[in-house]
């Protein structure tokens, strides 16, 4: 058995791991736009062929087991994540997100290549495998000739306040310095996006330029388009990508980039019973990828993130009495 160990993983774990590497550097050095990182050919054509070398590859016992078949694909996988990392070829966030998609499409490709496997169709298996090899080649280009469909979706969330509608209000239009203890937002925090740090606005009224400053560099330029005082405030926001430091988000999932775009946000103050106001605060974002069916469950649970934070730190600041430019 040791013997066979090394020979064993070399089949199993390193061929399939090699070809994941292979597409990998293919996809994303070319520069034509027919072969992109960021398309279902490589999300989930790049996993299914590794499950399906993975189980091809392995002992006809092993391949037995179910769950060999499903989790085993994970292996070359999880060295292919590690491998890109340390090298710093893509981000921790990108891999976090994907890694759903990469583990399902994985263990479908793993099951299918069992199929064949277990009932000894062996040309079949060995024709299926030069297929499925080859196949994010061929998809790709299709896909991308399909096009992207922009979508725009919306992200909502609320807050319910015990406090003075002027004292909420002048926590909204500007937001003091925010300290790291003060930082709520645990997806953003674990996929390493910047934190916010504080708002700054010129004056009360349309027209009026604001800023949400992030740190790593990250800086939201907003407008105010309407606005209604103590009741609602609309503004537009920009990020210019070109501006962000390139340590700070993976051009995947840069805002203002290529996939991924804040277009504008709104608060709204409601006021309830027993002194109590719902702070309302929505904002609309736009995706351009051929995933939008995915990426948009991502891109609604951040917004919501930074959202949610943001409206915890004005609740603290209003109920204390403490002003907007306080700790």
């Amino acid at each position: 058995m040791p013997s066979r160990f090394p020979k064993l993983f070399i089949y199993v774990v390193v061929i399939p791991l090699v070809f994941a590497l292979s597409m990998y550097a293919w996809f994303n050095k070319a520069s034509d736009g027919i072969f992109v990182v960021m398309g279902l050919a490589f999300l989930v054509g790049i996993p299914f062929g590794v499950g399906v070398l993975t189980i091809y590859l392995s002992p006809r016992e092993k391949v037995k087991s179910l769950a060999y078949r499903v989790m085993m694909p994970w292996v070359p996988l999880l060295f292919f994540f590690l491998i890109t990392l340390l090298f710093a070829w893509e981000g921790w966030a990108c891999w976090l997100m994907a890694a759903p998609l990469f583990m399902v499409a994985s263990s479908i490709g793993g099951l299918s290549a069992a199929h064949y496997k277990l009932k000894d169709k062996n040309k079949q298996e060995r024709r299926y495998v030069s297929l499925i090899v080859l196949l994010p080649l061929v998809i790709s280009p299709i896909e991308q000739m399909i096009a992207k469909i922009p979508g725009q979706y919306k992200a909502y969330t609320y807050i319910d306040i015990h406090a003075s509608k002027e004292n909420i209000w002048k926590n909204v239009t500007r937001v003091g310095e925010i300290a790291a203890t003060q930082d709520k937002g645990w997806l953003t925090r674990t996929l390493g996006f910047p934190r916010p740090i504080r708002a700054e606005l010129n004056y009360e009224g349309v027209g009026a330029f604001r800023k949400a400053i992030f740190d790593k560099g990250l800086v939201f330029d907003e407008k105010v388009t309407a606005y209604s005082h103590q009741r609602s405030m609309s503004f537009t926001i920009h990020a210019d990508p070109y501006n962000i430091p390139s340590t700070t988000m993976d051009e995947h999932v840069v805002i203002g980039g290529q996939y991924f775009d804040v277009l504008n946000g709104t608060y709204e103050l409601e006021p309830l019973s027993d002194g109590t106001c719902r702070l309302h605060l929505y904002s609309h974002f736009r995706l351009n990828t051929t995933f939008n069916f995915y990426a948009s469950w991502w891109a609604s649970w951040i917004m919501k993130d930074i959202q949610n934070n943001i409206l915890q730190v004005i609740r603290q600041r209003a109920e204390s009495g403490l002003p907007e430019n306080r700790i």
